[in-house]
């Protein structure tokens, strides 16, 4: 059984997405999460048993190349122009309601690595690959400030809510998340090519069939 490996979900943490990402390889990555795994002090439970955070250094140099985090958080401010969209994360999920903001990622200061263990993984069926430990979550930002897990997932998860996987958070939990979740945001997806093609051709369509 392999230690550690990408699960299909956090590989929607591209650079053209509208969440945090890595600029080297999945492979990298993979490594990078088991080399941390075994220095003291880089490893701290999550919200429940079986899931936990990996710190990792920001950047990756070699001789020849450098790979980079990026955070897709920013602070919210009276200037920021915001966009609301309304879709599942995942194909089959529930959707949402999610609010970003058009804005440029930025090199971050302060990563931790979300990985679950297999067995919680297996308890819904969520588990994609054979390791151990499977990577779901890249948390990079700007500061060092904690970032709490959003509201909405909070109550995915609390309710079991599908793509949730079961947990119990307190009161406190919940309201520092959404105090932080105020006044913070993702930012938007870049769109591609093809994806504004297709967004442009939905508008003509909508507007002839009126």
């Amino acid at each position: 059984m392999r230690k550690v490996a990408c699960s299909e979900f956090v590989k929607r943490q591209t650079k053209e997405s509208g969440f945090s990402y890595f600029s080297g390889t999945w492979e990298i990555l993979e490594t990078l999460v088991h080399v941390n795994m075994l220095i003291p002090g880089n490893v701290k439970p999550g919200y429940k048993d079986g899931v936990i955070l990996v710190k990792v250094p920001t950047e990756v140099v070699t001789n020849k190349w450098s790979w980079y985090f990026y955070s897709a958080i920013i602070n919210v401010t009276p200037s920021t122009k915001l966009s609301a969209h309304y879709a599942p994360r995942m194909p089959g999920e529930d959707s949402y309601i999610r609010v970003a903001a058009k804005a440029k990622k930025q090199r971050a200061k302060y990563v931790e690595i979300v990985c679950y263990r297999h067995d919680v993984l297996e308890e819904d069926n969520n588990r994609s690959t054979d390791a151990e430990w499977e990577i779901i979550c890249i948390k990079a930002r700007t500061s060092e400030e904690e970032e709490p897990m959003d509201p909405y997932t909070m109550a995915r998860n609390f309710l079991h809510m599908k793509g949730g996987t079961k947990a119990n958070f307190t009161p406190e939990q919940f309201a520092k998340s959404i105090v932080y979740w105020n006044n913070h945001c993702m930012i938007l997806k870049k769109r591609t090519l093809w994806g504004t093609f297709k967004h442009w051709i939905n508008k003509l369509l909508n507007k002839d069939s009126k």
